[in-house]
């Protein structure tokens, strides 16, 4: 899903089941050609509409109510949005923003370089899963209404990406210091207003055009979210007209939808499914501190085989984490991991693993199917690897995985940013998904060159660091799976650069 911590987005995908009323659309119907109306279902439950815990897929339930500083286009380019334009200096460490004059939030607060420091330092300070994103942020200046500068620690090259998603959303500070009233009742200065006469927490979320909003006014009246947690629901609801528009992960359900002549797709590779291994220093795991044994796990694994049975052949094997739009990706390391469990049982012997050993993992169904399990299981056990699986609820997940750091790896779908430093940020740096804070002297050299080099020093240590990651065997990914963006034929949907879902602004009526 999306990129970021994807804390919140998992105990999402296996949230219990909630009721469905209310999935259809405004008056009972989905919106037809020419409709005021769009009903988008998704499988992603926001816990709060406060944008200092947005994050990941939940980002469109924000942007409806809350602009961006910067706007990231579909093919993830950036353009003006609060902030006018936008400058470096030589070092860059000080990214100076000119700011949108006559915008306001929803009680008439005017938005100005006030607002934008209160909202970023919020956002660093406020715990939520994407703060991360912020830590290079050493202080806010404010100049005056329409001009601040954004002070780095050091050199940032994914500020900009930063900026155009969630830390870069801006709600009223007017509203901070009345506790959680921002969950409910978000302020912002979007293009919509949330509708809480139609709005069912936990179920939907109606949202109606904002009269009083500053830019250009987006083709539908109103917009609904509605909460599904299962894609076949998702399915049934377009083939009868509950909805216009969903993303559908599931091969299963892909192939379902492909059938009805009615529906429209639109393909994207977003996320790679793999194996995220934590414990490169061994703590919990002595065997995977030695490199062979890492590298044995991913000569094991029969990614072919998987994405046949699994995935139906939707999607490419890989063996890096950078995906193809970053400098860093590298179409020879797709297939830098063969299936060879002979190579595999060679590497183990060399490292004095040649009995084995277990490895334990944690398991959210919702994740790892039990095909899936089972395949993983098969394989490792072709080289003298006992996996075992501990089943866990997304609740405990957070808690054991995250928090507790009691496995040595798990098995996610990661978004590929489009940015690499984005990515090594998420991946390599210390926390996030780093959590035991693995580094060795190759990751040292590579990350600063990576943040302050020049644009081709840059490129050439993304590229650098990716052919390391991959040798070194630091994850072992299966495969990028290909979604499918769908409609009832009355939308036309542009994914999104950067995300797997589109933003608010990417759906427009079909001609």
């Amino acid at each position: 899903m999306s990129r970021t911590a994807r804390t919140a987005t998992m105990a999402a995908c296996v949230a219990a089941s909630l009721a469905l009323a209310g999935c259809a659309g405004e008056s009972g119907g989905a919106a037809g050609a020419g409709s005021s109306t769009l009903n988008i279902a998704t499988m992603t439950l926001p816990q709060s509409l406060d944008p200092a815990v947005a994050t990941g897929s939940a980002l469109p339930y924000f942007q409806a109510v809350y602009d961006t500083l910067i706007k990231r286009e579909p093919d993830g380019t950036f353009s003006p949005m609060l902030a006018t334009e936008w400058t470096y200096d030589k070092t860059r460490t000080h990214l100076a923003l000119t700011l949108r004059k006559d915008v306001k939030f929803a009680d008439g607060t005017a938005f100005d370089g006030a607002a934008v420091k209160a909202n970023l330092d919020r956002f660093q300070k406020g715990g939520g899963a994407s703060a991360k994103w912020l830590n290079d942020l050493e202080a806010v200046d404010v100049t005056d209404a329409t001009h601040v500068t954004l002070k780095l620690k050091q050199p940032n090259p994914a500020m900009e990406f930063y900026l155009s998603d969630a830390p870069g959303l801006m709600a009223n500070p007017k509203q901070f210091a009345n506790g959680d009233s921002l969950k409910t009742t978000p302020d912002g200065t979007g293009p919509y207003r949330l509708d809480k006469t139609r709005t069912t927490v936990g179920t939907k979320w109606s949202y109606s055009r904002n009269a009083d909003y500053w830019g250009k006014e987006l083709p539908y009246k109103n917009i609904n979210f509605s909460f599904f947690d299962n894609e076949t629901a998702i399915t049934n609801g377009l083939k009868t007209g509950q909805i216009n528009a969903a993303l559908l992960q599931s091969a299963d359900q892909q192939v379902a939808i492909e059938s009805d002549p009615e529906v429209k797709t639109e393909k994207q590779e977003f996320d790679f499914q793999g194996l995220l291994l934590f414990d490169r220093d061994g703590k919990l795991t002595p065997a995977l501190r030695d490199a062979r044994v890492r590298q044995a796990l991913n000569y094991a694994i029969d990614r072919d085989t998987m994405l046949d049975r699994i995935r139906q052949n939707r999607g490419q094997t890989t063996s890096q984490v950078f995906g193809p739009e970053t400098q860093a990706y590298d179409k020879k390391l797709d297939t830098y991991y063969a299936h060879d469990p002979a190579k595999a049982k060679s590497l183990l012997k060399q490292a004095g693993y040649a009995k084995g050993f277990t490895l334990k993992l944690p398991r959210i169904t919702a994740i790892v199917n039990d095909a899936l399990a089972a395949s993983l299981q098969s394989d490792f056990k072709a080289i003298g690897v006992k996996l075992v699986w501990d089943t866990l609820d997304g609740a405990s997940a957070i808690q054991k995985v995250f928090k507790d750091r009691l496995y040595s790896g798990m098995v996610m779908n990661m978004g590929q940013s489009a940015s690499d430093w984005a990515a090594a940020d998420e991946l390599v740096t210390p926390g996030a998904f780093n959590m035991f804070g693995t580094t060795d002297k190759v990751t040292q050299k590579l990350l600063p060159a990576l943040t302050a080099g020049s644009e081709d020093e840059a490129e050439s240590a993304a590229r650098e660091l990716n052919q390391h990651l991959v040798e070194d065997a630091w994850f072992v990914p299966f495969y990028r799976m290909s979604y499918l963006h769908v409609s009832d034929g009355t939308v036309k949907i542009s994914p999104q650069s950067g995300m797997a879902v589109p933003s608010i602004y990417n759906y427009a009526p079909a001609k």
